[in-house]
Order: structure tokens, then C-alpha cells, then sequence
């Protein structure tokens, strides 16, 4: 299910499509194993082929993506309003939930319709990588397999609850997305400071930031700014066409890190709310 997922998903990303799912969100979430995987994954299919994907990012939260030719089909705007909004459907519990999916759409404003609510705001942000990115100016190693540990301290370091580990970055590794994907960590002299993973969706198509951070004990002295810059790079190496971010709007920090690494801010999104 996740190859056929992320296949779908890798298809829809363009410059020109709002932000929405990403290969490397189904990449990100393989740290959890196969298993877990595939059960969070949703599809819809139609006329054939995958119509719409979705990965249940937790108990409550749907992250969701429909395919950019049938977002204003009526027909399947009320079957997934329906799926989506039905606990029996076996698609989200019931109580308060969250959608997050891409505006402009029949399906978010039937949802709306049907007196589901904006959530809090996030910030999608993108850079341009038609021209070469600057150098991060710290030294950046591309992290393998023998140095996953490296690269999970970092991350479990810069995140307050995160449970990445050494055995969930090869699980990560695993999928079949990280074939697009790079792991790099910054270092500032000879300790780890900085980790970030970024996930291609293949040439000519937007890349994408996930997950990046900064060890607690590194921060304030410009390693958010570098290793995001190496990411970026790194995708370029990868031919993507941009790189694409989403961080929540109260987050400041982290909305100052990406513009300064040439990042631009887009229109804020919200999820649904049930």
C-alpha cells in the first residue's frame, strides 16, 4: 500500500498545485515500521486509479491529498466527505478530528458545508532551486545506515516528545520513499547540531523538508539557516524542482530559520475541525 501510495502522490506534485501530502510524509511516518504504515494509509480509487490518498498522522489527525484533476468532482467530493466523516467508515474516529488537505477544492468547502471549522493556521513556505544554493558554511555529512544513530540523537535532541531512534531511522530507511530521500546532520566542531531529512519527488517536482532540527544545546548560532541550506541542495542534487515546508504559524523560530535560508512564505492553511 505505502508503494502505491507514494507512486499517486509523487504523480500530483507541481509548481504550480497548493501544498498538500508528500511522498516523504509516507516516508517520514515508515520510522513507525510496515505495519503501522500501511494502516495508516487511506486510498480512494476511481475510474481505475488512485483518486485520492490519505495517512492518519496520529489518532485524530488526517492528512489527506486528492488528485489535482478531480478536486472539483461533486461525485467523489461527497463520497470522501462522507468516508471521512462516518467513524464506521473506519477512516477517522469519532469525537474531535482534523483534516488537513489542500485548498480549493469541492471537498474542503463541502466540509465546511457540513460545519466542520478552521483550526489553528500553519505556514507553508517555498524555495526556488533553480539557482545553486549558497554554502551552509558549517561542516554537513550526508548520514548512512552506519551513522543512523548520529543523526536520531540530533532529532530526539531538538524535539521535546520525539521518540526517533537509531532502530525507527532504519525502519525510515526501509521504505521505498527514502530511495528519493537524504539524511544530513551539521556539525559545530566535533559534536552533531543540526539534522535534517529531505524527501525528492523526483525531477522537475517539488522536495520536500522533513523533519529538520536543532540540538537544544546548539541553538542560536545560525545551524537552523545551515543545515536547512544543505537540505536544499540536497534536493537540488536530487532535481527537485523547489523545496516545500509547512511549520505552525505561532512557530516563529522556525518560520525566521527557513526565510532566512531563502525560503518564502505562502498563504497560511488551516486544517479542519470536527
Amino acid at each position: 500500500m505505502l508503494d502505491e501510495a507514494a507512486n499517486a502522490l509523487r504523480e500530483w506534485q507541481h509548481d504550480d498545485q497548493p501544498f498538500q501530502l508528500h511522498p516523504g510524509d509516507l516516508g517520514w511516518y515508515r520510522r513507525f515500521g510496515a505495519e503501522a504504515t500501511g494502516d495508516a494509509i487511506r486510498i480512494w480509487r476511481g475510474g481505475g486509479r488512485v483518486v485520492a490518498v490519505g495517512l492518519l498522522d496520529g489518532a485524530d489527525l488526517l492528512r489527506f491529498t486528492i488528485a489535482p484533476d478531480a478536486r472539483a468532482d461533486e461525485e467523489l467530493a461527497v463520497r470522501l466527505a462522507d468516508d471521512i466523516s462516518s467513524p464506521e467508515r473506519g477512516v477517522l474516529p469519532a469525537g474531535t478530528v482534523y483534516v488537513e488537505s489542500p485548498r480549493g477544492t469541492r471537498f474542503q468547502e463541502l466540509m465546511f458545508e457540513r460545519g466542520w471549522q478552521s483550526d489553528v493556521p500553519w505556514t507553508p513556505l517555498r524555495r526556488d532551486l533553480g539557482s545553486p544554493v549558497e554554502d551552509p558554511g558549517v561542516r554537513v555529512e550526508v548520514i548512512g545506515a552506519d551513522r543512523a544513530d548520529v543523526h536520531a540523537a540530533v532529532v530526539r535532541a531538538s524535539f521535546e516528545k520525539s521518540t526517533f531512534t537509531e532502530d525507527r531511522w532504519h525502519a525510515m530507511a526501509a521504505g521505498s520513499p527514502y530511495a528519493d530521500a537524504r539524511s544530513l546532520v551539521a556539525f559545530d566542531g566535533d559534536d552533531a547540531a543540526a539534522a535534517i531529512t529531505v524527501w525528492s519527488a523526483g525531477p522537475g517536482r517539488p522536495g520536500l523538508v522533513e523533519p529538520m532540527g536543532v540540538h537544544r544545546d546548539h541553538r542560536g548560532k545560525g545551524f537552523g539557516r545551515a543545515i536547512t541550506l544543505a537540505g536544499a541542495a540536497a534536493l537540488r542534487a536530487l532535481g527537485s524542482s523547489c523545496a516545500l515546508v509547512c511549520t505552525p504559524s505561532s512557530n516563529a523560530g522556525a518560520v525566521a530559520t527557513y526565510r532566512a535560508a531563502g525560503f518564502t512564505a505562502l498563504p497560511e492553511v488551516h486544517d479542519q475541525r470536527r
